[in-house]
């Protein structure tokens, strides 16, 4: 394994009292609900943490995600305080909402597939006959998924069922509603600046202790994103050519050729060195792509003491 790729992390932040680790980010919560969160190199796949570490990933991810934050600030209020490292980001604790929003312009994904499938609706939103994948939808779609517990997939719910079964109140989920269309309007506009398409995205809100609706995880990032280039788009689609994307759709096409889908029985191909280094100048490329600035790697000769530093430090003023 790269000595240069973070995996994982075992810090005592001063006030500490909780540690979760998720899929790729490592959340630290203290006192006066402050929370720590560190993006890791580890890369995950059809729900399934792959063994080796993608250089740079996690301070790719963590940078788009706070550009974009602050991108977004002034349209929704969202949990960031600070980014005192390349990979981590703190921000204030929150109750989250048991609810991702997903929101889609165009049939691409997992709609696409259960267009294919016969579906005329997603998630209680009827969707319009002779329609082809990459198609634009008329209007951008909200197809929210339920949080899996730790292991399962997210599961497709509708609007009346979140509200009936009591996952979210209806005066909160017309805000959430609100803010979702917003921050897509926002993420469309800046694709559009740097040649880019957003096509579908997700976004995850929390409740803080004061009550207040906030903007948390990430944004508009490759793994919570899917952009299309906007050159060619339209030949493309008259010609019924895939589209080119700019998302973790890469990997997960390339461990399909491998055999690989995250099925029972299924094991995931080894990833040479070379595979690796490739997906890491992906991630580069996505980065520059999404944000219009040269990405500039961080020292990695001692990633875990370098983390430490800048979140004491930062803890400590």
């Amino acid at each position: 394994m790269a000595a240069n790729t973070l995996m994982d992390t075992n810090y005592t932040f001063a006030n500490q009292q909780a540690v979760y680790k998720g899929k790729v980010r490592e959340v630290y919560t203290l006192k006066n609900d402050v929370l720590v969160m560190v993006a890791t190199d580890r890369l995950s796949a059809f729900d399934v943490v792959m063994p080796k570490g993608i250089p740079y990933k996690g301070q790719i991810l963590n940078q788009i995600a706070t550009k974009m934050m602050e991108a977004t600030a002034d349209i929704v209020p969202n949990w960031l305080l600070a980014t005192p490292d390349p990979n981590v980001a703190v921000g204030q604790a929150c109750e989250p909402f048991k609810v991702e929003m997903v929101i889609r312009g165009y049939m691409s994904g997992h709609a696409a597939r259960e267009y294919k499938a016969g579906k005329r609706s997603l998630c209680g939103v009827p969707i319009p006959e002779g329609m082809k994948e990459n198609d634009k939808f008329p209007e951008p779609i909200i197809t929210p998924a339920t949080k899996a517990e730790k292991g399962d997939h997210d599961e497709d719910i509708s609007k009346e069922d979140i509200l009936a079964k009591g996952i979210v109140s209806e005066a909160d989920y017309a805000v959430l509603e609100k803010y979702t269309k917003a921050l897509f309007a926002r993420g469309t506009e800046i694709a559009a600046k740097r040649g880019l398409i957003l096509v579908d995205t997700k976004y995850e809100f929390g409740k803080t202790k004061a009550g207040e609706i906030v903007l948390i995880d990430e944004i508009h990032t490759p793994d919570s994103s899917r952009y299309f280039y906007a050159e060619g788009y339209d030949e493309r689609q008259e010609k019924g050519e895939p589209q080119k994307q700019l998302s973790k759709e890469f990997v997960r096409q390339w461990l399909i050729s491998n055999g690989f889908q995250g099925l029972e029985g299924q094991s995931v191909p080894d990833m040479s060195e070379e595979y690796i280094e490739s997906v890491s100048d992906r991630y580069i490329e996505l980065y520059e792509s999404i944000t219009g600035e040269t990405f500039v790697k961080a020292d990695v000769s001692n990633i875990h003491e370098r983390i430490g530093t800048n979140v004491n430090s930062y803890l400590a003023s």
